[in-house]
C-alpha cells in the first residue's frame, strides 16, 4: 500500500536535474500539506510513500492530503488514508480528464465512484476539480462545468472540503462557486490568482492554499495577494512533485520542502515563522478535521 511509484511517473524526456534537494531546516510549529500526489514517482532515485512521510515529519509536516486526480488514483488515495494516520486524502476527476471521460460515455460512471469514495471517514475532500482553460479548449468545456458542478454537488451532501483547480478560469470559477452554491469550505489550490481574486475569496470565507510559486521571483502579484489574503484563510501546499519552490525550482518536489515556502510566505508578511506556522496549521485542521479521526483498525 505505501509503494505508489506504480501508479504514475512524471516523464520530463531527461532534461530537468532529478535530484532530490537539501533538506530544509525543521519547522519547529508542525504544519500540514493540504495538497501532495504521493503516487507520482520522480526523482532519480523516486522515494516510496513511508519514506516520504518520515521525511515530510522529520521536516515538521505533521501530515498531508493525498490528492486523487481519477477513478484509479482516488481510489489509492482513499485506501491508503483508511490505514495511515499520516494522510488524509481528496477524490476527484481532474477538470482536464473529464472531456475525455465525457466523449467515452464514462464520466457518470466516474462521478458515481467519486461520490461513493468522498463518503468514507478520511476521504475529507473533493478535489482536484474545477476548471482549465489553459489546456483545455472551448470543444470540452461543457464537459469541465458538468463535472465541477457535480463535484460540488458531492461534497456538499458528503460535508466534504472542495479543493478547486483554476487555470486561467479564475472569472468563471468564481461565477460557478455563486451560481451552484459552493460547499461550506472551499479551498483554491495553488492559488493563483490577484489581489481582487483574493478579495473575493475573503468575502465569501473560502480559503487560499499557497504552493512554492508564491517564492518565485516572478511572482509579485501572489505574493500581493497572500499579503491581502486574511490570515485565518491561509493554507501552504506542495503540489508535489510539481511547483517546487526557490532555491530549488525545477527539481523534484515532496511534502518534507514544505519549510521552503511556508518561510518565503512568513518572510513575504513580514512575521515570524512559528506565528505564520500556528496560524496555518489550525486553519489546515478547521478544514480537513483531525488526521487522527476514522483510521482502519
Amino acid at each position: 500500500m505505501t509503494d505508489a511509484s506504480h501508479v504514475r511517473s512524471r516523464s520530463d524526456g531527461g532534461r530537468r536535474d532529478r535530484s532530490w534537494p537539501e533538506e530544509p531546516r525543521p519547522l519547529a510549529v508542525a504544519v500540514y500539506d493540504n495538497h501532495t500526489h504521493l503516487e507520482v514517482a520522480d526523482g532519480d532515485a523516486p522515494l516510496d510513500v513511508a519514506t516520504q512521510l518520515a521525511r515530510a515529519g522529520a521536516a515538521g509536516v505533521r501530515g498531508v492530503v493525498q490528492v486523487g486526480t481519477d477513478v484509479a488514483t482516488s481510489i489509492w488515495s482513499a485506501e491508503l488514508a483508511a490505514v495511515e494516520a499520516r494522510v488524509l486524502a481528496a477524490v476527484a476527476i481532474h477538470p482536464n480528464d473529464a472531456p475525455e471521460l465525457a466523449a467515452a460515455g464514462s464520466l457518470d460512471d466516474a462521478l458515481e465512484t467519486i461520490s461513493e469514495l468522498a463518503a468514507r471517514p478520511r476521504v475529507r475532500a473533493v478535489g482536484e476539480t474545477g476548471l482549465d482553460f489553459f489546456r483545455t479548449g472551448e470543444e470540452g468545456r461543457d464537459a469541465q462545468f458538468a463535472a465541477f458542478e457535480a463535484h460540488i454537488e458531492i461534497a456538499k451532501r458528503t460535508g466534504t472540503t472542495l479543493q478547486i483547480h483554476d487555470r486561467d478560469a479564475h472569472d468563471a470559477v468564481v461565477e460557478t462557486l455563486l451560481r451552484v452554491g459552493a460547499p461550506e469550505k472551499t479551498v483554491f489550490h495553488c492559488f493563483s490568482g490577484d489581489e481582487e481574486l483574493a478579495r473575493i475569496c475573503a468575502e465569501h470565507g473560502w480559503y487560499l492554499s499557497f504552493a512554492g510559486t508564491v517564492s518565485f521571483s516572478n511572482a509579485s502579484g501572489l505574493r500581493a495577494a497572500l499579503a491581502s489574503a486574511p490570515r485565518e484563510l491561509v493554507l501552504v501546499e506542495t503540489d508535489a512533485p510539481y511547483l517546487t519552490p526557490t532555491p530549488f525550482r525545477g527539481r523534484p518536489n515532496a511534502p518534507y520542502l514544505i519549510p521552503y515556502t511556508l518561510r518565503s510566505m512568513a518572510a513575504t508578511l513580514g512575521i515570524d515563522e512559528d506565528e505564520l506556522a500556528a496560524d496555518v496549521a489550525a486553519n489546515t485542521e478547521r478544514v480537513y478535521g483531525s488526521w487522527d479521526d476514522g483510521l482502519d483498525g
